[in-house]
């Protein structure tokens, strides 16, 4: 197979039109399992502890607490089951599959019961989300295409890797690569070291402000990636600096196709440009270093101490073109 239809098959289309109505409500579902993960595990900075992280087979937890005992929720998006499993040999699995975002919820919360879980006493009403339908109220059917998730899963997989390789080579405080289940999108962050100025900006609908004052209570220079909305009816990478430093809007960054949004304050690379790319791995890690270096030199950071290794014969590791052509 050539490399440019190999890059094609390991980034898939994702038309935001038609893969909306399945991934919204893969959106609910995973609010309903972050938000039992952020009810149940005390507090980390920047909300660290509520987020899901990507896996070869989809969407997890990870470990969270409950009574004595302690279980994890996993999408799983190759055999299309939710699956709960507890420290104590408990499994249970719920099939994936057109249903309502009420019957889903109903649904966790009885599995969680069989397996002698408590309830979590989740708020049980999506945030970030411009209708906020109570779960229990939210009794459309909703559509569950597997070939669309799994489309999905595998730019999450890919995205993850070069994520991680970019977040390799920085030695301050540095987000984990997460995927945040409120705004749907997979995200990373590095921090200057220094307190930010008081939140002043909105909040995300649904949203308490103070969550915005915990998000943002240190300088940071974020990336990820979403799927985009009514109003941005595409897939996207986007890049920002909080706060944001003079001059910003006129910096020059890679590739061409990315471009600065002032509507929203905030770098922007199409997940189509990045996908049809002969090189779809080192079009986005330019993205993210020429963002990163425009931001931060702009911002003032101490970029030798965050950046440099002293005295260490390190091996690097492979660049994210070799690593995806395997």
């Amino acid at each position: 197979m050539a490399s440019t239809e190999r890059a094609l098959e390991l980034w898939p289309p994702l038309g935001y039109a038609e893969t909306k109505d399945t991934l919204h409500a893969v959106h609910m579902w995973t609010q309903v399992a972050g938000k039992i993960r952020l009810e149940l595990t005390p507090l980390v900075n920047h909300w660290w502890n509520s987020t899901l992280s990507v896996t070869p087979r989809g969407l997890t937890t990870l470990m969270i607490p409950g009574g004595n005992d302690a279980f994890q929720i996993d999408f799983d998006f190759l055999d299309h089951e939710l699956v709960i499993v507890t420290s104590r040999g408990g499994r249970a699995a719920i099939p994936l599959r057109p249903m309502s975002v009420a019957d889903f919820y109903r649904q966790v919360l009885e599995v969680l019961a069989q397996l002698g879980l408590p309830d979590p006493g989740i708020m049980p009403v999506p945030v970030e989300v411009a209708l906020a339908i109570p779960f229990l109220d939210d009794t459309e059917v909703r559509p569950y295409d597997r070939e669309k998730v799994q489309r999905f899963h595998t730019t999450l997989i890919r995205m993850q890797f070069v994520f991680e390789r970019f977040r390799a080579d920085f030695l301050g405080k540095a987000s984990p690569v997460q995927f945040f289940w409120g705004g749907f999108d997979l995200a990373s962050a590095r921090f200057s070291g220094r307190r930010g100025p008081a939140y002043a900006g909105g909040s995300a609908p649904n949203v308490h402000i103070h969550v915005m004052h915990e998000a943002y209570s240190h300088e940071l220079i974020a990336a990820g990636f979403w799927l985009g909305n009514d109003e941005s009816p595409q897939p996207e990478f986007y890049s920002y600096a909080m706060p944001a430093p003079a001059g910003l809007a006129n910096a020059t960054i890679q590739p061409e196709s990315a471009h600065w949004s002032t509507a929203r304050g905030e770098f922007i690379l199409p997940y189509e440009a990045v996908r049809t790319a002969a090189d779809p791995a080192a079009t986005l890690l330019a993205f993210l270093q020429s963002t990163y270096d425009v931001s931060a030199n702009l911002g003032g950071w101490d970029r030798p101490l965050l950046e440099e290794r002293i005295g260490c014969d390190c091996v690097r590791l492979p660049s994210p073109s070799r690593a995806t052509a395997r």
